[in-house]
């Protein structure tokens, strides 16, 4: 089964806003801590998992602060967008889509099946798009028992199932409709009827166990199955018509047209749409998917239901359809068209012999008419043949004007990389439909790969302006519109800086509030009881924290200063002392001291009691370590390479503390359930040893020796959350010196994958994770501290975010190009450098690339070019040398080695070079442009590598770039130069032989660089495109098919634009272009707007 979801441990949020209790529920799944920072979505379907929290606030933890989310929890579900606040109801359209099983506190007794407390919830449609075998496959072998009899084997896992039995049969009228007995009407009813607690009626057991495909577990259920279908196969098929079912959620994705898709769940639906829109059900606002799916077996179960007024039709479980098409009438409302079709292997067997689950097909009426049918049917076909031959004839004379495109880029976006981008390469993969593109920046040695995800064009981080020295951040809902903002902590201002959100992953300029001096660590709380949230700071430089008192519009007053211990570096929040108002506890630096302030629940505390811990206690974190309700204390002791734990008395003291070691200067800690034991873990970020280490917890207080993983350079600030929707709880660290955050995937048993790393801005010190953008999608803000900003970056749902990846280059890199050089079916790209070297970045199957393999020659590098010189199948490198006058040839063996080089010259100062087969024998030719010597060398192969002598052509001055094609379609390759120093390109039409015309001039922008050949406008004939470096733009001029440029067109770029690559960006067959600006360091995408 698809995304079967795994079960949270739920945390228990009191009123006092702090978790006190953690409940565990038994399960075989995979199960983790729920914090705020772990995701809510978890499957297809929008599976929820829904903690306890008070409706008002809830205390979570950062990497370097303590962190409030005011989500505003309505029925424990989180309301994180202002167009998510229709909870689904329990209806015919949905009751099979929303699956609460919920468990009274007590424990049961009296049954083998004990379940510990527990709330769990489960949200979804499930499907199968492939074919599988029913997990009721069997069921026809048991006995057709009475009522009583067949749900006898639920009693002890169902609370007060023989009530609700009782209860169908005495609802069952003595003569049921249909010709159905008793028994088989009140199985109908029964699956109806809705449930007192702790469950919420039967059939949400049932299509519990069905759609998680839990054979085992459905077992004691086959006695009622094999009666209730007895049942549904004896009611009349209704005629095939379309009916309705919808979820709060878009879904578009997860259903593309001819997708199959098997329903196991007995689906209730609709026939009547607006039903779906009541506000009981799906409202009309926020996202929604409606499922319209065209039924042939559907059965009415109206005469036999408890709800004697729904009109409900019922689909039976192994539903089989086939996505046809989707539609979005409005904004947020989706809508997929299923049809059903018979399946063709068998998904549910029919209850008895001649039971039918489909209807009968009968052919009387066509064996009687076979004759007339056909005739009647020419007659109609010669009839509609007459009339379209009259309305031709009409409208013969009536000539169409062909469609011309004459403005392919009229949409045109930016994509910024916060650094200065040489060349661009666009890449595709055999298991991705898109389109990944590669920068390469010298200036911070490396080379950065975007990836490009569906509906989600290129994107690099998002960056806003925050105070000096940004040392912490929160996210939390200050105004209460439902969207999360920010509040930054600048350690080098007097003031912390509040950016409240536009919902759509952008901030509004920052509002900054004078504090204390040197802010190191803010938490968002509601210490006053207003309803409102507050801030409270820590300064650094003053001994004092401070307390902002909130206002519902977002804005923050009055401060109150109260004295802590020495340079207090982080401070947290909760109630430690169980008097329902919020304490604070602070991480004292200088003096190697926790404080502990209670609060009086007006806003104002008491003085700081202080529990000694190591030397230099850094970022402090609360949580109940050993499940004895009470809040405890953490805190990593950068000085004492230790962490101290502070097991919490039941008066809100704490016990002397415990300490466990970790690495060299353990400045940041988060705690988490890594190995999914129920038991509460922590994750402590070393700076002095680039390092993370893992503790395990044994659940009662006491944790392991450490597990390390390497991260970045200068490891800050940390956050865990299951990033890549596996169900396992992932880290995310922050490297201060490498300007990087690493990502490392979690195995689910306490260890982790490979770190994978993004760039950021200088000085990364820490990172929170949030839905910033309103997509149910987790993202993260990274604090950048060298330069005053946070940087955004947006996530895929797959792990993955809309940012840079690193990979480490030369500190000399100047050009790259791409090939399969080691024959893997694999991207490899080729980084020249400088200083007599390139670089090998062979690629992997993840579309990452491995480190850097470098090969050394003899001459300084320029620009390289991979083709197969030699007719081996393999690919070679042509490598040219600036300052030698001459290319480099270097045969490959397929197996990422290089025969020695061979070297020969060419004109001055060669800058570029492009290969074809020019003189048509089979064998790849080579063109250069020789930058100082105002031509071009023309170098015919030999089919083994090596050339003939070089022909040159005149050019203007300073060719920059050539390329070779055929313009007038002749069959013979041309060759088109862009003449930098004459701000023209010149075309050089082949003949035959491999020699070439003088050269025609067109007049373009100032110093015009690289240049490409494609159909822009879609008329299927070659356009040529350059980008001009001195007027920040491209010239496009548009081919006639026989060589002549009749047209152009200027596109705006970026500033001083140096490359320029085309590939299909979001997978419409239209040609879109990447351009790469050195100066203003983004990326200018101009996407293709042709219609044909």
């Amino acid at each position: 089964m698809r995304n079967i979801p795994a079960y949270t441990e739920q945390t228990v949020i009191s009123d006092n806003h702090e978790i006190t209790n953690y409940r565990r529920p038994k399960s075989k799944k995979n199960m983790r801590v729920q914090t705020m920072f772990t995701t809510n979505v978890l499957n297809d379907e929008a599976a929820t998992f829904r903690p306890y929290f008070r409706k008002k606030n809830a205390q979570v933890q950062t990497d370097l602060t303590g962190i409030l989310l005011d989500d505003e929890l309505m029925n424990g579900v989180r309301q994180i967008s202002r167009n998510k606040n229709n909870i689904m109801s329990d209806t015919l359209s949905n009751r099979e889509d929303i699956d609460d099983i919920e468990y009274s506190n007590s424990i049961r007794k009296n049954s083998s099946h004990v379940v510990e407390e527990q709330n769990l919830t489960k949200t979804n449609i499930q499907y199968e798009t492939e074919g599988s075998i029913s997990p009721i496959l069997g069921y026809i072998d048991v006995p057709l028992l009475p009522l009583a009899n067949a749900c006898a084997p639920l009693y002890d896992l169902l609370h007060n199932c023989s009530f609700y039995v009782k209860l169908a049969l005495e609802e069952t009228p003595e003569q049921p409709p249909d010709g159905l007995s008793i028994d088989e009407s009140a199985a109908i009813r029964l699956y109806t009827i809705e449930w007192d607690s702790p469950h919420r009626s039967l059939y949400s057991m049932l299509n519990y166990h069905l759609k998680n495909n839990d054979r085992e577990k459905l077992i004691p259920y086959f006695q009622y199955i094999k009666l209730l279908l007895t049942a549904l196969v004896k009611l009349p098929c209704v005629p095939p018509l379309t009916v309705w079912r919808g979820v709060t959620k878009n879904l578009s994705g997860e259903f593309p047209p001819g997708t199959k898709v098997t329903w196991w769940a007995f689906s209730s639906c609709t026939t009547e749409m607006t039903v779906l829109e009541n506000n009981m059900y799906l409202g009309n606002q926020g996202d929604r998917t409606l499922f319209s799916v065209e039924v042939m077996n559907g059965r009415t179960i109206k005469a036999h239901s408890h709800f004697v007024t729904e009109d409900e039709i019922l689909l039976f479980s192994g539903t089989h359809m086939v996505v046809q098409s989707q539609l979005s009438p409005a904004p947020e409302l989706h809508i997929i068209h299923l049809k059903q079709v018979i399946p063709e292997e068998m998904t549910l067997e029919p209850p008895f012999e001649g039971a039918h689950i489909y209807p009968k097909v009968r052919r009387e009426w066509y064996s009687k008419k076979r004759i007339v049918i056909p005739m009647c049917t020419l007659a109609v076909l010669l009839v509609v043949a007459a009339v379209l031959g009259c309305i031709f004839a009409l409208q013969h004379k009536t000539i169409t004007a062909a469609y011309v495109c004459t403005d392919p880029y009229s949409v045109i976006l930016s994509a910024g990389v916060d650094t200065s981008p040489l060349n661009v390469l666009a890449l595709s993969y055999k298991n991705n439909t898109q389109t990944s593109m590669i920068v390469l920046a010298p200036d911070d040695f490396n080379m950065y790969v975007l990836l490009n995800k569906p509906n989600k064009i290129y994107s690099a981080e998002l960056t806003f302006d925050t105070g000096k020295e940004p040392y912490a951040i929160i996210a939390a809902d200050f105004n209460k519109d439902n969207y999360t903002d920010l509040a930054v902590a600048n350690e080098g201002d007097k003031a912390i800086s509040v950016l409240l959100s536009n919902g759509d992953g952008t901030f509004a300029i920052q509002t900054q509030y004078t504090v204390g001096n040197g802010i190191s660590s803010a938490i968002a709380v509601d210490v006053n009881n207003d309803t409102v949230l507050d801030l409270v700071v820590a300064n650094i430089n003053d001994n004092t924290i401070s307390i902002l008192f909130g206002s519902p519009d977002g804005t923050f007053a009055v401060q109150y200063t109260y004295d802590v211990g020495k340079r207090p570096r982080s401070v947290i929040s909760g109630d430690f002392n169980k008097d329902m108002k919020i304490d604070i506890a602070v991480s004292n630096q200088g003096d190697d001291t926790v404080g502990v302030l209670f609060g009086n629940g007006d806003g104002t505390f008491q003085n700081q009691t202080t529990y000694d811990v190591g030397i230099e206690p850094d970022n402090i974190i609360t949580y109940d370590f050993n499940n004895d309700t009470y809040l405890d204390l953490a805190v990593p002791n950068a000085g004492a390479r230790t962490v101290s734990i502070l097991l919490a008395n039941p008066d809100g003291t704490f016990q002397n503390q415990r300490t466990y070691g970790t690495l060299n200067t353990p400045n940041s800690i988060i705690a988490q359930d890594f190995n999914n034991d129920m038991k509460l873990d922590l994750a402590v970020a070393n700076l002095g040893d680039n390092l993370v280490s893992v503790l395990l917890g044994n659940g009662d207080g006491t944790f392991q020796e450490q597990q390390t993983y390497e991260a970045g350079s200068g490891t800050s600030g940390l956050v865990s959350a299951d990033f890549n929707n596996d169900s396992k709880a992932d880290l995310i660290v922050t490297n201060y010196d490498e300007l990087t955050i690493s990502i490392l995937f979690g195995y689910g048993n306490g260890s982790f994958q490979p770190h994978i790393d993004y760039a950021a801005d200088r000085g990364p010190r820490a990172v929170i994770t949030n839905f910033f953008n309103n997509d149910t999608v987790l993202d993260l803000i990274v604090v950048c501290q060298m330069v005053n900003k946070i940087n955004i970056l947006l996530g895929n749902g797959d792990g993955t975010f809309h940012g840079r990846i690193p990979y480490a280059t030369h500190n000399s890199s100047n050009f790259m190009t791409s090939g399969d050089f080691n024959n893997d079916n694999i991207v490899d790209v080729v980084v020249t450098n400088s200083d007599k070297t390139f670089s090998i970045l062979y690629g992997n199957v993840d579309e990452s690339f491995q480190i850097p393999t470098n090969y050394t020659v003899a001459i300084d590098i320029i620009f390289a070019l991979a083709a197969d010189f030699n007719n081996d199948t393999k690919l070679d490198l042509a490598l040219v040398s600036q300052l030698n006058n001459s290319i480099i040839m270097l045969l490959g063996d397929g197996k990422s080695n290089f025969n020695n080089p061979t070297t020969f010259s060419v004109g001055k100062s060669p800058i570029c070079i492009a290969t074809q087969d020019f003189n048509k024998d089979k064998k790849i030719d080579l063109v250069v442009a020789n930058y100082y010597g105002k031509n071009i060398g023309v170098f015919l192969g030999n089919g083994d590598g090596s050339f003939r002598n070089q022909t040159t052509y005149q050019t203007g001055a300073n060719p920059r770039f050539v390329i070779a094609v055929d313009l007038n379609n002749d069959y013979i390759i041309d060759l088109v130069v862009s003449n930098e120093g004459q701000n023209t390109i010149g075309i050089l039409y082949g003949i035959s032989g491999g020699t070439f015309q003088t050269m025609v001039k067109y007049t373009v922008g100032r110093q015009p660089n690289v240049i490409v050949a494609n159909d822009f406008n879609q008329d299927k004939k070659l356009d040529i495109a350059v980008i001009n470096k001195g007027s920040n733009n491209i010239y496009m001029l548009f081919g006639d098919g026989n060589g002549g440029f009749p047209s152009n067109k200027t596109y705006t770029t970026g500033s001083s634009p140096i490359d320029m690559i085309v590939a299909d960006l979001n997978n419409d067959g239209k040609r879109d272009m990447i351009v790469a600006n050195s100066a203003s360091k983004d990326l200018t995408i101009l996407l293709n707007q042709c219609l044909n």
